[in-house]
């Protein structure tokens, strides 16, 4: 055991130590003031350690670009799956243009949607023998279903190629491509796969790999307020 250090108020009842030896009040009084002025010498250093830490701290110099934002670098693999965006934009924008103005590609004039047709009628109306035929064939010619499938086609099809909203689109492109394979089901040339299921599996790459960055106003887009509260609008 060490010797015993006195605090200031065991001075007056200084006694024998337990080792038989007595503590000199003076030198007791020493004890206490080399303890006290240790322990503040030690805070001050602590503190002022702590505050040089700080001050270094806030003055550190960033590295080189260290402010500059940080731009994932493109490669060529983000050129490819942009060109995809853009090409499956257009399959679905060029459906609403022809169906909407009948320019005689899919849609003849006569059954434009502006001259009185319906876009939904002729597809569905072909599937009435398929195996949800009696489902979707009762759908077609519906006003709301035809103001739906139009919405959607023009929307899609914008989203994509302009690369803003390309996860909404690949959500409800993905919806309605689905959609359509289940009313051509049984498929003619496949058991279960056809150019519906492989857009839509495209569809969703698109959005995973933000295929809306390149060659698009994604990057921007994804900035925004909105977005940023919302990531699915991205």
């Amino acid at each position: 055991m060490g010797p015993k250090v006195l605090q200031a108020g065991d001075l007056g009842a200084v006694g024998p130590e337990p080792y038989g030896t007595a503590v000199d009040p003076a030198e007791a009084m020493d004890l206490c003031h080399r303890s006290r002025k240790g322990k503040g010498l030690t805070m001050a250093i602590m503190e002022r350690g702590s505050q040089q830490n700080s001050r270094q701290a806030t003055h550190a110099v960033p590295g080189p670009g260290a402010h500059a934002a940080v731009q994932p670098a493109r490669r060529p693999v983000n050129y490819i799956w942009a060109v995809a965006r853009l090409a499956i934009g257009w399959i679905f924008l060029w459906a609403f243009v022809d169906k909407l103005l009948g320019l005689g590609f899919a849609t003849p004039e006569q059954k434009a949607w502006i001259n009185g047709g319906s876009p939904t009628t002729g597809f569905l109306k072909g599937m009435a023998d398929g195996t949800f035929g009696g489902f979707f064939s009762g759908l077609a010619g519906q006003g709301w279903v035809d103001w739906l499938f139009m919405i959607g086609l023009a929307g899609i099809g914008t989203a994509l190629i302009l690369g803003a909203g390309v996860r909404v689109a690949a959500i409800t492109g993905g919806l309605l491509l689905m959609l359509m394979w289940a009313a051509e089901l049984p498929l003619a040339n496949n058991p279960f796969l056809d150019e519906h299921v492989i857009y839509a599996i495209v569809l969703a790459g698109l959005a995973l790999v933000n295929a809306g960055d390149t060659l698009g106003l994604g990057r921007w887009w994804g900035g925004t307020a909105l977005v940023k509260r919302y990531p699915i609008l991205k």
